[in-house]
C-alpha cells in the first residue's frame, strides 16, 4: 500500500515529522517497507541554461555544451550526447561527484574523446521520473537557474510504503491508516460527513440481483452530462506519486477511492450498456475482453455483471473493454458493490487477474460505506466532470452486521501483561472507531463495520496493546521449574532440520516441488490409489498426491535441462502419501543429480570425469541418514531397489528387512521415457520417519575419543575376485585384521574386463593404518600389510594382483 505524506495530511491534522510518523506505523503493525523521498535523492540537481552548444571535434553525435549552473561562476564544459542539447535550452544539470540513480553511478569528471566533460544534463529517466530517456529534461525558459530542481519541481512529498497483513482492510486506503495514527497521538483525525447527493431524476437503469450470497449490496446511480478529459493535476499527480497511470477523470476516480477509502468502484459509459443490469453467474462459453485487452473465458463459478447483450464486467475484480468511459462519455453509470470475498479470490486465482479491486474486494470492504462511498463518487464526478445525478438505486443490504462483545477489561493484563488504565482503553478504542460502555468489570464494545477482522476478546486486547504500546510489554522469563526444558522441536523436525544442512553441505541445491503429480508419474512410483486423488486439482496433471518426491525432483532437473543447464544437484525435504491415514504419510528426504553434478571429494575418478554416479547418490543417502542420527554401524545395504531404479545399479538401504530405511540408484530408462525426461540421473530417497531414534540411556559408556599425536599411514590393494565376492566382505576382511591400527577401509576401483580372467574381477581398496602408540617402521608397516592381504584371500578365495 503506497500513499504520499501530503495525501496522509489531508486525513490527518498532524506536525509530526516523518521519520516519526513511519516508526508510529511500525509499532502499531502497519508496517513501513520503503520511504521513497525524491527532494532528499534529488537534492544535488539544480537547474542550468546551456550557453553554446558547439559540435565534439570527434564524434558526430556529441555536443560541447557550456552551462550556466547559476552559481556566480565561470560556465561549465560538458559534454553531451542528447539530441535535444541546443544554446538556450534550461534543463537539470548534476556536477561531478552526483549519484545518478537512473544509471546507478556517481558521476566524475570524465574526457570524452579526448574533450573534458565537468557535469552532466540529465533525463528525465535519468532521474526516475518517468521513462523518457530520449534527449535531455527541457524546462520553462523562466525557470530559476541555479535553483533546486526538486524544490522547484514541488517533488517535496514522500511516497510511504507499508505492508499490510490480509486483517487489515481498513488500511487498504489512505482514511484508514490516519485514524490509526490518529489513535496513536500522532495527530488529529480528520472524517468529515458525507452529505448524500439529492438525485434529480429516478435512475432508468434497474439492478436484479440472482444470487444474494455472491453480491450481498448494489449500489447504482447515473450522471448525465459529464464532460470526460484528463483528471485534474493534483489527482493525477497523487496516483503517478503510487504508481498508477492517470487515464481519464472518470476512470481515475475510481482509482483515487480505492486507495483512499478503500473503496473499489467502476464506471460504465452509461450509453453503451444496452438495458438493465443483471449480476448473476457467467454462463458457459461466455467470454470478455476486458479493460487490461485480454479476452477471458468465463464459467457458472465466475460471478458477472450483465446487460442484455451479455456480460460487461468482472464483478469485483475488471471491468470490461466495451462499456468502459473514454473521452467521449457524455453518461455515467458509477457502481459501487459488496462482493463474497471467497468468489473474488478463487475468480482472480483462476484468471489470473491481481487488480486493486480484487486485492480488497477479497480482504472484505466496509459495508456500510457502500453508499456513502456512491456519494463521495459522485461529488468528484460532478466537481471535475459536471453533470445531473439521479436518483440511488441500492438493492441488497447496504449495511453490515452488528457485532457487540462482551469484554472483560482485565483481559488486557491477562493476555499481554500490561496495565492498562480503562479510560486510556476507552480513548484507544473510540478514536479507533470502537464504542465501548458499561460500568462493571465487563463492558460492552461495538465493532465498528470497517473492521470485520475484530471477532472476539482477544482481538479487542491486540487493538488496545498495539496502540498502547508493544514496545511497553514486559519482559518475563518463562519458569523453568525443577526439571530441564525439553527440547522444542520435535525429533522429526530436528532430522528434517539436520538433513537439510546435511545435503546442502553436500553442494546440492534445495527445490521445492509441488505436493500433486500426474496420474501416470503417482502410479510409476507406487501411489495412484484412488483415495489418493485430489477432489478438486488445481490442473490436469496434478491429480494425485505424490507417494515419492522423486517425480518431481526429475522435472525440475529436465525444466534446468531444457535451458541449457544440464549438471544439477538438487534435492528437497518434504511429505509423501502412500495412503490416506496419517500413519501413510511420511517425511522424506530426496535428491537428484545429473551431467557432472557429482559431489566433490567422493571416491576417485581415474578417468578424470566427474560424471554422477551411483555411488554419489548412495554417499547423499548416508549423509542424511548420519545426518539424522541412525545407527550407521548397523545399516545394511543390498543390491537391487524399486522398478523405477536400474535393477543392477541400485541399492536399499536397511536395518533388517522389515525396517527400509531408504532407496539409491540410477534410474530405469523407462521411469525417464515415462517422466520425460533425460538420462542418465541417479537418485535417492530416505525415509526420515524410520530412522529409529537414539536410546536416551546409553547402555555403556563410549569410550572417549583417542587422538593420535602420530602420521597415518595409506595403503592400497587390489584382489582378484569371483564375481560373486561383495566388496563389503573384502572390507570386513581388512578392517578384522587389527581393529585398533587399522582406521578406514575404503573401496576406491573395481573393474573387470582386458587383463581380468572371465567370472573375476579386480577390486582396489585404500586401508589407512594409524599408529596409537609410536611411530612404525616400515617393517611394522609391511608385516600389517601382509596380514591384510592373508586375512583377505583366505576369506574370500582371492589373489592379489599382480
Amino acid at each position: 500500500m503506497k500513499f504520499t505524506l501530503s495525501w496522509l495530511k489531508d486525513h490527518l491534522d498532524t506536525d509530526e515529522p516523518l521519520d516519526k510518523l513511519a516508526d508510529k506505523l511500525t509499532m502499531i503493525g502497519l508496517e513501513v517497507e520503503n520511504i521513497e523521498d525524491k527532494a532528499k535523492a534529488l537534492k544535488a540537481f539544480t537547474i542550468a541554461k546551456v550557453i553554446s552548444a558547439e559540435q565534439h571535434p570527434n564524434a558526430d553525435r556529441l555536443r560541447v555544451c557550456m552551462v550556466d549552473t547559476g552559481d556566480g561562476g565561470a560556465p561549465v564544459q560538458v559534454v553531451c550526447g542528447a539530441p535535444n542539447a541546443r544554446a538556450g535550452l534550461v534543463s537539470v544539470f548534476s556536477p561531478p561527484g552526483t549519484y545518478i540513480p537512473g544509471k546507478d553511478i556517481t558521476l566524475g569528471v570524465g574526457t570524452i574523446r579526448g574533450v573534458e566533460s565537468r557535469g552532466m544534463l540529465c533525463s528525465a529517466a535519468e532521474l526516475q521520473l518517468s521513462n523518457d530517456h530520449d534527449g535531455i529534461m527541457e524546462l520553462p525558459a523562466d525557470a530559476p537557474v541555479g535553483a533546486a530542481y526538486a524544490e522547484w519541481a514541488a517533488l517535496g512529498d514522500p511516497v510511504i510504503e507499508i505492508n499490510l497483513t490480509p486483517n487489515r482492510q481498513d488500511c487498504t486506503g489512505v482514511h484508514g491508516i490516519a485514524r490509526d495514527l490518529a489513535a496513536a497521538d500522532m495527530g488529529k483525525f480528520k472524517d468529515p460527513t458525507i452529505k448524500p447527493i439529492k438525485g434529480e431524476f429516478p435512475c432508468p437503469v434497474k439492478v436484479t440481483v440472482e444470487d444474494a450470497k455472491l453480491c450481498p449490496g448494489f449500489a447504482l446511480r447515473l450522471v448525465r452530462g459529464v464532460k470526460n478529459g484528463p483528471s485534474p493535476e493534483w489527482l493525477q499527480k497523487r496516483l503517478t506519486a503510487i504508481g498508477l497511470r492517470p487515464i481519464n477523470a472518470l476512470v481515475d476516480i475510481t482509482n483515487f477511492m480505492t486507495y483512499d477509502r478503500a473503496r473499489p468502484l467502476h464506471v460504465f459509459d452509461a450509453k453503451k450498456v444496452k438495458g438493465n443490469l443483471v449480476v448473476r453467474h457467467a454462463r458457459e462459453g461466455e467470454t470478455l475482453l476486458a479493460l487490461d485487452g485480454r479476452t477471458y473465458d468465463l464459467d457458472p463459478s465466475i460471478c458477472v455483471i450483465a446487460d442484455e447483450h451479455g456480460v460487461e464486467s468482472l464483478a469485483g475484480i475488471m471491468g470490461g473493454e466495451a462499456s468502459g468511459c473514454d473521452e467521449t462519455t457524455t453518461d455515467v453509470l458509477i457502481e459501487s458493490a459488496l462482493w463474497n470475498e471467497i468468489n473474488i479470490a478463487q475468480t482472480g486465482r483462476k484468471l489470473g487477474i491481481n487488480s486493486d479491486a480484487r486485492y480488497r474486494f477479497e480482504r472484505g470492504v466496509d459495508p456500510a460505506f457502500m453508499v456513502p462511498g456512491l456519494e463521495l463518487a459522485t461529488k468528484l464526478v460532478m466537481e471535475l466532470c459536471g453533470g445531473t445525478p439521479s436518483e440511488n438505486v441500492v438493492v441488497g443490504k447496504a449495511f453490515g452486521d452488528d457485532r457487540i462483545i462482551d469484554f472483560p477489561v482485565t483481559e488486557v493484563k491477562r493476555l499481554s501483561g500490561i496495565e492498562v488504565p480503562v479510560p486510556e482503553m476507552k480513548r484507544i478504542l473510540t478514536h479507533l472507531g470502537f464504542m465501548m460502555a458499561g460500568p462493571g468489570p465487563v463492558v460492552k464494545v461495538a465493532v465498528p463495520s470497517w473492521r470485520s477482522d475484530v471477532h472476539g476478546k482477544a482481538d479487542i486486547v491486540e487493538e488496545v496493546v498495539r496502540i498502547y504500546g508493544v514496545d511497553k510489554v514486559p519482559m518475563t522469563p518463562f519458569e523453568r521449574g525443577e526439571d530441564a526444558r525439553k527440547s522444542v522441536l520435535t525429533p522429526l523436525q530436528l532430522r528434517t532440520r539436520r538433513a537439510r544442512r546435511a545435503l546442502a553441505s553436500r553442494g546440492m541445491t534445495e527445490a521445492v516441488t509441488w505436493s500433486f503429480i500426474t496420474k501416470a508419474a503417482a502410479q510409476l512410483f507406487g501411489g495412484g490409489q484412488r483415495e489418493l486423488e485430489v477432489a478438486n486439482p488445481i490442473a490436469a496433471d496434478l491429480s494425485d498426491m505424490r507417494p515419492s518426491l522423486l517425480p518431481g525432483l526429475v522435472a525440475a532437473a529436465q525444466a534446468n535441462a531444457d535451458r541449457g543447464y544440464g549438471d544439477v544437484a538438487l534435492f528437497e525435504v518434504g511429505q509423501v502419501f502412500r495412503g490416506d491415514r496419517p500413519q501413510d504419510q511420511f517425511m522424506a528426504a530426496s535428491g537428484v543429480r545429473r551431467g557432472l553434478a557429482s559431489s566433490e571429494g567422493l571416491g576417485r575418478h581415474w578417468t578424470g570425469s566427474a560424471q554422477a554416479d551411483v555411488f554419489d547418490a548412495k554417499a547423499d543417502a548416508l549423509a542424511v541418514l548420519a545426518a539424522s542420527g541412525a545407527p550407521m554401524q548397523a545399516l545394511q545395504i543390498v543390491a537391487g531397489g524399486p522398478a523405477w531404479l536400474h535393477p543392477g545399479r541400485s541399492g536399499t538401504i536397511q536395518i533388517g528387512p522389515q525396517n527400509v530405511l531408504g532407496t539409491f540408484g540410477e534410474m530405469h530408462p523407462r521411469a525417464l521415457e515415462a517422466l520425460g525426461a533425460d538420462g542418465p540421473l541417479v537418485v535417492f530417497e530416505v525415509i526420515l520417519d524410520r530412522v529409529p531414534e537414539a536410546k536416551k540411556k546409553p547402555t555403556r559408556a563410549k569410550p572417549p575419543i583417542e587422538l593420535s599425536a602420530f602420521q597415518p599411514v595409506t595403503r592400497d590393494f587390489a584382489f582378484i575376485v569371483d564375481r560373486t565376492v561383495k566388496a563389503g566382505d573384502i572390507v570386513r576382511a581388512a578392517q578384522g585384521v587389527d581393529k585398533k591400527l587399522i582406521t578406514g577401509v575404503n573401496v576406491f576401483d573395481v573393474y573387470e574386463g582386458k587383463g581380468i580372467d572371465d567370472g573375476k574381477k579386480s577390486v582396489g581398496i585404500a586401508v589407512t593404518i594409524q599408529p596409537r602408540e609410536k611411530t612404525l617402521t616400515d617393517q611394522e608397516i609391511e608385516a600389517v600389510a601382509a596380514r591384510i592381504v592373508a586375512d583377505v584371500t583366505k576369506k574370500t578365495g582371492g589373489t592379489l594382483r599382480a
